[in-house]
């Protein structure tokens, strides 16, 4: 076939030519490095016949070997003007493009394409349209302004396009020099009419219009005192607006698209995803490196952590829950059936308030830990934190954003660590905390715990409302008075006594010398602990109401066993109190001697201290004087008061009670309480101050197996106490049967386990005239009976009664 008046005739098959990154158009002259052995070929088949070839860009630029599939159909038909091989094997060859062509059937595929071109002809234009006139002047005006703005083209560029009057070879000559990627310049190539081919070049030429006006906007705002700073920020304002108008994302976007999932996937209430959405927006129009995009990145990262929807299911099941708790602590009934009683609520309800609960007791009885076998027995989360010397209201609340390192209250950091909205939660110490200039944490704490309040707790730094309802909190305390009362108000107090040194035995034998063997590396055929030998470790060389100081013992016992395991020597140590001794040396603490006979003067009375029960021994003794009353024993105010009322009531009642009234005249007396470097004080001391000034001056000595407590009044009735189980144990360890308590304490003794309440003889008294008959080895004859006859035997039988029932 022949081509135009130059007569040059196109073959139907010539050699083709696949190239990777260009495309070609017609009337363009490029050199061109032909490198693969098939594109060689059918180089060398092109000079060997009429040197025509035909180019197709390849879709896939890094593919090695192409097939017909991956090669675009449209295509140009060129001339190989020059070749030359070159030292590395490669070729270079020189081309001009003829015409625009399209592959109607691949007639060779090794050793390179041959294929079969239909030209396509170009369409001609009789009269130029207006449109047309229009869109060739726009194409040639916004060429000349990139040119201006800096954009790297032939110097002779303009030039050419004065003698181009066909709107198709200015469309193909102003898209050949702009850089176009292959897609878009293939789609510029295989586009026929004139119009529609000036009009895409049009648009390219347009967006290189705004791309190159970002650059010289970026540049004009960096180009004064260019600091190193302010020069990366330009580059990187460069490459985000290069990436933006190429539409490839960045590493920006990424991360936003990332948090808008997890915001999306973590399901917050309505208002709180509101707030991270506009965040996030914020977010997407700020610099990378600007400080405030840091503050809302670590905000968006709290919304996201915080488990406002995660919640663990409640295990239901009452018995195994039961069994949990008696697997992990002895006794402690009140609580366990209140553990107990929440979740059989919760079982029958399934939308309830969770309880807040304090328990209030000395060091060491097992209160935090009580909140662990509460998370386990119920299957939640268990989280704990310390409220000990906490004085700023922002370390429960949170700080305000606008402060630098602000984070949320710990309420908040302590739910993103649970991981869930319903978990176990331990707030210890909460009788120390502590207040300042900075605020109070108790009057945050109200809000928290309250049930009313904190389904709506607003923390400062999240600034958005969270449901803590679902929250199961547990408080701790020692000292319950420490509490503010509004604070203790929001709280069910449940009180932890120390333990008695009989369930010190029990609870070592089942839980902490099994703990300590494992930890120490030993087992039951190294050591034995007999009782006498657990009971010396408690009496001997621990004085405290809890367990730690009794676990340290032992543990100190286990090492020096692990000791000689490991030395080589095998055998088994029974531990008794002797081999204690052995081990730990001397007794750390000995216990008030018992007294050997009953004695004018001294009474035994019981003492409630945070380490458990005590007895306490007032002597009372008189010397020549004109009747005043000495005090010792570092007696506190209470105690001192309790033995001015006890002397008021003895001189008052001196006729009833057998007393001669001179003696008051003639005799100072003296109350003395060991040990003197102990410090005393409680109201419970009453009964036994008066029985021991009665049995001095009436000459009539106290039983010393019977102990008692209980608070006087100036008209000799006996007023209640608190602590009675603990007493009443001490009594129990020091041989003491017979235990004279205040009347309205009968109802403590439910508390007392049975098998204690077996070997003891409680006996309820009204007045002191029945503390004095039980007491005083014979009753006093001039003794006149303020209370009914027989009251005091009934009253015993009562007790006795309400203690077997219980």
């Amino acid at each position: 076939m022949t081509f135009d008046d130059k007569s040059l005739e196109i073959p139907e098959s010539m050699p083709m030519l696949p190239v990777r990154d260009i495309v070609v158009f017609p009337y363009m002259i490029l050199p061109l490095f032909v490198g693969r052995d098939p594109s060689i070929k059918a180089v060398e088949e092109a000079l060997a016949k009429n040197r025509l070839i035909f180019l197709a860009s390849q879709k896939e630029i890094t593919e090695e070997n192409p097939t017909a599939e991956t090669i675009y159909e449209v295509g140009t038909i060129a001339m190989i003007m020059r070749m030359r091989k070159l030292a590395d094997g490669r070729v270079k060859v020189l081309i001009q493009g003829i015409a625009k062509g399209k592959i109607e059937k691949f007639e060779q595929h090794q050793p390179n394409f041959v294929v079969k071109v239909t030209k396509i002809e170009e369409p001609s234009i009789t009269a130029p349209s207006i449109e047309l006139e229009a869109l060739v002047r726009t194409v040639k005006e916004n060429l000349e302004k990139i040119i201006s703005l800096g954009k790297v083209l032939s110097p002779d560029i303009l030039m050419v396009l004065e003698d181009v009057a066909d709107p198709g070879r200015l469309a193909d000559l102003v898209a050949s020099n702009l850089g176009l990627k292959v897609f878009d310049a293939q789609g510029i190539l295989e586009t026929v009419d004139h119009k529609e081919r000036l009009r895409k070049v049009n648009d390219f030429l347009v967006k290189e219009l705004e791309l190159l006006a970002v650059q010289a906007r970026i540049r004009n705002q960096a180009k004064d005192e260019m600091t190193k700073s302010q020069k990366e920020y330009f580059l990187r304002e460069q490459m985000r607006a290069i990436k933006s108008e190429l539409g490839e994302q960045d590493s920006k976007g990424e991360e936003i698209e990332e948090l808008r999932e997890k915001i999306e996937a973590c399901q917050m209430p309505e208002p709180a995803e509101k707030e991270a959405l506009k965040q996030l927006a914020r977010l997407e129009r700020m610099h990378p490196d600007a400080s405030e995009a840091t503050m809302v990145r670590t905000y968006i990262d709290w919304l996201v952590d915080v488990p406002w929807s995660k919640n663990t299911e409640d295990n239901f099941d009452l018995d195994r829950a039961k069994a949990i708790l008696d697997e992990d602590h002895f006794d402690l009934k009140k609580i366990k059936d209140r553990i107990l009683e929440f979740m059989a609520v919760r079982k029958l309800k399934s939308r309830m308030k969770g309880p807040i609960l304090c328990f209030v007791g000395p060091p060491g009885v097992g209160k935090t830990s009580l909140g662990k076998s509460i998370a386990r027995s119920m299957g939640r989360q268990f989280v704990r934190i310390s409220l000990g010397g906490v004085k700023d209201e922002a370390e429960i609340r949170g700080h305000r954003r606008t402060y630098v390192g602000a984070m949320p209250g710990k309420i908040i950091q302590a739910l993103k660590q649970a991981g869930t909205n319903n978990p176990i939660f331990v707030l210890d110490e909460i009788d120390k905390l502590g207040s300042d200039f900075r605020g109070d944490p108790s009057s945050a704490m109200l809000e928290v715990l309250d049930p009313e309040q904190n389904f709506a707790f607003r923390d400062h730094y999240v600034n958005l409302d969270f449901d803590l309802s679902n929250v199961m909190f547990l408080a701790t305390a020692n000292i319950l008075e420490n509490i503010p009362q509004a604070l203790r108000d929001r709280m069910e107090v449940i009180q932890l006594s120390g333990y008695s040194e009989e369930e010190k035995q029990i609870i070592a034998k089942k839980y902490l010398i099994k703990k300590q063997t494992e930890e120490n590396g030993i087992s039951e055929r190294h050591i034995e602990f007999k009782d006498d030998g657990i009971k010396s470790l408690i009496s001997n060389y621990t004085k405290e109401a809890g367990l730690r100081n009794l676990e340290r013992e032992i543990g100190s016992v286990c090492r020096k066993v692990a000791k000689q395991v490991a030395q080589g020597d095998d055998s088994k140590v029974v531990v008794t109190a002797k081999i204690v001794e052995k081990l730990l040396g001397p007794a750390k603490f000995l216990d008030e001697d018992d007294l050997e006979k009953n004695e004018v003067g001294v009474s035994t009375g019981l003492a409630w201290t945070q380490f458990g029960g005590e007895i306490l021994y007032i002597e009372a003794t008189k010397m020549k004087g004109k009747g005043a009353l000495t005090l010792t024993g570092q007696l506190g105010d209470v105690m001192k008061e309790s033995a001015t009322a006890a002397m008021s009531y003895v001189r008052s009642h001196a006729k009833e009670l057998g007393v001669d009234e001179s003696l008051f005249s003639e005799f100072d007396l003296h109350l003395h309480i060991p040990a003197g470097a102990i410090p005393k004080d409680g109201p419970s001391a009453g009964i036994t101050l008066t029985t021991a000034l009665v049995s001095l001056l009436t000459g009539i000595a106290v039983r010393k197996d019977v102990a008692m407590t209980g608070e006087i009044t100036l008209t000799g009735k006996v007023l209640p106490i608190g602590g009675l189980k603990e007493k009443s144990l001490a009594a129990m360890r020091h041989g003491i049967k017979d235990i004279c308590i205040p009347f309205r304490n009968i109802k403590d003794l439910e508390d007392i386990p049975e098998e204690f309440r077996k070997k003891l003889n409680f006996i309820p008294v009204k007045s002191i005239t029945e503390v004095l008959d039980v007491a005083l080895e014979k009753k006093i004859s001039t003794l006149k009976r303020e209370a009914p006859s027989g009251s005091g035997d009934k009253s015993r039988k009562k007790a006795r009664m309400v203690a077997g029932a219980a």
